[in-house]
């Protein structure tokens, strides 16, 4: 989600540069794995890294279904309504869920274990999810980000929208206690002097 918007600009700008992105749910040890840098959030960053803001600044986990799903099996008013509904999962390379989901209004945090039909595997299985859900398969709950091109377009329709849970943005990170490589340093740089915007 982040790095369409900074890469092609980076790139164009330093076209002498070249830049290898590894995708990876697992928290790999950035030396170990010979990368000169990588995107966290926040309470996930170790605390001898050096991080620099790179993404929106607040992002929210958003909930949808395709309009004619909502027109068959009704809108949900309140998120315990979403445990009627077939919804549509992720699991992390660790095995854990991308559930329960929470929901947060004017203090209150509900938390609804969802169950569904279908299991995807985070990395690389998104796209699969969103597919299913526009075709009216059922509810899915992603990044906001992710998702607000299919509310555009009207292929996804949002609901509860004044619960859902917002967090802190992501991170560029690397580690503080080495030289910083050339490329690596000119990235920083780019992302500082770039700061994020949807366009």
């Amino acid at each position: 989600m982040v790095l369409p918007h900074v890469l092609p600009g980076f790139l164009a700008a330093y076209p002498e540069i070249k830049v290898e992105v590894m995708a990876d749910e697992s928290f790999v040890d950035l030396l170990a794995a010979g990368c000169d840098a990588g995107i966290r959030y926040e309470e996930r960053l170790d605390r001898d890294m050096i991080a620099v803001p790179i993404g929106p600044r607040i992002q929210r986990f958003a909930t949808a279904a395709s309009p004619a799903y909502w027109d068959r099996a009704g809108r949900p008013r309140h998120p315990r309504d979403l445990l009627g509904h077939p919804c549509l999962l992720a699991r992390f390379a660790s095995g854990r869920l991308t559930a329960p989901w929470d929901f947060v209004r004017n203090g209150e945090t509900v938390r609804v274990d969802p169950k569904g039909p279908l299991i995807v595997s985070v990395n690389g299985g998104a796209d699969l999810m969103v597919d299913v859900a526009i075709a009216g398969g059922g509810v899915v709950s992603l990044f906001e980000g992710w998702l607000s091109p299919h509310f555009a377009s009207g292929a996804l329709e949002p609901v509860l929208e004044d619960w859902w849970e917002s967090f802190s943005g992501p991170f560029l990170y690397y580690p503080g206690r080495r030289l910083v490589p050339p490329p690596l340093r000119a990235f920083v740089d780019y992302v500082k002097a770039h700061p994020w915007s949807d366009g």
